[in-house]
């Protein structure tokens, strides 16, 4: 009855208030008053709720908790929004092909892909893409910039995920997958498919010239470079060897120079690859990389659990292992 008989009135709009408060707030959006002001950045609100809301960026409170993750939250929609994540609430529906999604964000981008809409256009080469994100990071292509920094050494990369990349395969010793051939560790589960190939004798890359067929890309991009000269070549300057990566070219040349820049942790010994400080180092370290795939036995090398490997397994086939 009260909503009913409302005499507050906006004259702006007509809206309607219940009281002379509620006017006065509402009546800011027209005029654009802001009387609440952050203490910090100087940024105003309109609303005494949003100045309160805004402060917890500085003070770094958050007094909502998920009670199922313990997950805390400055704001209680936050927090709803959160849940879904537990409860798997899937509210926003892709209307052409019917796919759930938890946040509206998500909704957008597969409807680009239906449409083909991609409003987001590079200014320097014209590419265009169907998210703001895509074209920031294509940006630093034509930048050079490179702002995800390794902390562990002086490389620097375009995009996170291969900063992260990068950390787990040079800088950690975890090594999860192993193969259940021979037993050696890998970081990475696309490692160890390559390396079973060495096992099953498997040569997925064909050259498109000759019968020739091989078990890694990079082995089929040096054949079609030296056997059909096709493809981008790196000549070394000083003997003229060829060759289809630019850092394997980096790598020979430091050995005409005599440069050494990876040098040993624990002793003097320098080296031309991180490779080959990686395999010295394994003489000072109690870390065995290297487990039987039979009897789960840690070697320090390779060649020590492929010679153990071989007396552990045999008479058993390898597709009995798998």
């Amino acid at each position: 009855m009260n909503i009913h008989g409302s005499k507050y009135l906006c004259t702006e709009c007509g809206k309607c208030f219940i009281g002379n408060q509620q006017l006065t707030v509402h009546r800011r959006i027209h005029s654009g008053e802001k009387p609440f002001e952050c203490f910090v950045f100087g940024k105003r609100f309109a609303h005494a709720g949003h100045l309160t809301v805004h402060s917890r960026i500085h003070s770094g409170e958050k007094p909502y908790k998920c009670q199922v993750c313990q997950k805390a939250f400055s704001q209680s929609a936050h927090l709803r929004v959160h849940m879904r994540v537990h409860t798997e609430e899937k509210p926003y529906r892709c209307r052409v092909c019917q796919k759930a999604f938890r946040w509206t964000a998500n909704l957008t981008r597969p409807m680009r892909v239906h449409t083909g809409d991609k409003p987001y256009i590079c200014c320097v080469c014209q590419k265009a893409f169907s998210e703001s994100g895509s074209l920031n990071a294509h940006m630093r292509i034509h930048t050079g910039d490179k702002p995800y920094k390794c902390p562990l050494c002086d490389k620097s990369f375009r995009h996170s995920s291969a900063l992260q990349s990068h950390k787990r395969q040079v800088h950690s010793n975890r090594k999860p997958y192993y193969c259940p051939f021979c037993g050696k560790l890998f970081k990475t589960a696309h490692e160890v498919k390559k390396h079973a190939r060495v096992h099953s004798d498997a040569r997925p890359y064909s050259c498109r010239h000759c019968s020739e067929s091989f078990r890694l890309r990079m082995t089929l991009k040096s054949h079609l470079l030296m056997s059909h000269n096709e493809g981008t070549s790196f000549t070394c300057h000083i003997c003229q060897k060829k060759f289809s990566i630019k850092s394997k070219l980096k790598d020979h040349i430091r050995r005409h120079e005599g440069v050494k820049p990876y040098v040993c942790d624990e002793c003097p010994k320098c080296f031309c690859t991180a490779a080959e400080m990686r395999n010295h180092q394994l003489a000072h370290s109690d870390f065995k990389g290297f487990c039987c795939g039979f009897c789960g036995k840690d070697f320090k090398r390779p060649t020590a659990v492929k010679r153990h490997f071989k007396r552990c397994s045999d008479g058993v086939e390898c597709d009995s292992i798998l």
